[in-house]
């Protein structure tokens, strides 16, 4: 256990449940599947909640996931978390569990989750509304139910809108609802939102928590009486996450505030310096003045993020054009690793969607979007200079 006094970069190096036996600064990885008792009654202890115990690691009991649960928590300020196989594990149960009464979406959300919503809930009987930034005075009249959920992501994808999260909550509760945020750009180091009055937080760790490409992975963090409910719906949707991706998972989270620094710190050289290129129409950045929401930024969030959108004169064929000449940067889907990448909105996360709503949500056919990762930022800008020289 670590001292709450400490410091987040302290404490979530000491994250631990447990002394190891041998003296190891790091938990050893429980791979064990069930747990054995020597009498009956001591399981009967366990499965009726007489007695701490583990059972069976699908439903959650493993020392290695909790440790990493410990760890997630403690990130987001929370009582309790939830460790999931992917980020849209995480975001379906809880929807399943606490969306039931009707689900309102504010702004701008993942392709991944506009398709859970629209083609399973509804399928379901869940009803799902969409509320665009500029029509939240029709939420008090979307709201009919007490028990519903409000959902939002912020900053959204790839557009970097953000949504008011106080003042979203303060709405959300007055009717009733609860409020639901997707956390993933910003991360726990640049934005808290529990802080700020949300009640459930969701991340795909496949992203900045992992930090390293290299594991699937998804949370929930919360009171600990909304995790609860959570729970039943992992275990028997079989949604949980392997041991061995605890493992990598909880390695992660030792180096994410130092990471996150320099995401934010490279991100912004790499925005300033595209704000000043002739060949670049407008870059969305919410660490620059320029940004249509800068003083929202200032306000909510104490980092600006890994995350650049720059829109090209010339369409499709301009912004294609420059991410195959990229170099540095890796032409892929997903974000939030070491190495940067470069993604077409149009033809990658936004490509299921038709051109009239992209054009909605104001994402256009020449944005790139800029996962900007750890690498030296001269030579990232080094990059995009002679990759927009092809142009």
């Amino acid at each position: 256990m670590t001292d709450p006094h400490w410091k987040v970069r302290s404490r979530i190096i000491h994250n631990r449940r447990h002394k190891d036996v041998f003296g190891s600064p790091g938990s050893p990885t429980y791979s064990t599947t069930t747990y054995r008792f020597d009498r009956t009654a001591s399981l009967l202890d366990v499965i009726e909640g007489r007695e701490p115990g583990y059972l069976y690691t699908r439903w959650g009991t493993n020392p290695t996931i909790q440790e990493l649960e410990q760890g997630l928590a403690l990130l987001e300020n929370a009582e309790a978390a939830l460790a999931f196989g992917s980020g849209m594990a995480a975001i379906s149960s809880t929807i399943l569990a606490h969306g039931r009464k009707g689900v309102v979406c504010i702004g701008d959300l993942y392709g991944g989750t506009q398709e859970l919503l629209v083609n399973h809930c509804q399928l379901l009987g869940i009803p799902v509304s969409f509320l665009a930034q500029d029509r939240l005075d029709q939420l008090d009249a979307t709201l009919t139910t007490p028990g519903m959920l409000v959902f939002c992501e912020t900053p959204a994808n790839p557009t970097l809108a953000l949504v008011d999260l106080a003042d979203m909550a303060h709405r959300s509760h007055d009717r009733g609802a609860l409020l639901m945020v997707d956390n993933t750009f910003a991360t726990p180091i640049n934005q808290q939102p529990l802080t700020l009055g949300a009640d459930l937080v969701v991340h795909s760790a496949t992203k900045y928590l992992g930090g390293h490409s290299d594991l699937t992975a998804g949370a929930l963090m919360a009171s600990a009486e909304l995790v609860a409910t959570v729970a039943p719906w992992r275990k028997n949707l079989g949604q949980l996450l392997a041991p061995e991706t605890a493992t990598l998972l909880s390695r992660s989270l030792k180096t994410l505030p130092l990471r996150v620094q320099q995401h934010n710190q490279n991100a912004l050289a790499v925005a300033s310096a595209m704000e000043d290129h002739p060949a670049v129409r407008r870059v969305l950045y919410p660490g620059l003045p320029s940004f249509p929401q800068h003083t929202l930024v200032k306000r909510q969030m104490k980092g600006f993020g890994g995350m650049v959108t720059i829109e090209l004169d010339g369409g499709r064929e301009a912004a294609a054009t420059v991410a195959d000449n990229l170099r540095l940067f890796l032409l892929a889907t997903s974000l939030g690793g070491v190495e940067s990448l470069v993604s077409q909105p149009c033809a990658t996360s936004h490509h299921g969607i038709s051109q009239q709503e992209r054009e909605r949500q104001g994402i256009t056919d020449g944005m790139l979007r800029l996962s900007v990762g750890l690498e030296d930022p001269a030579d990232l800008i080094d990059d995009l200079n002679q990759a927009l020289a092809a142009l």
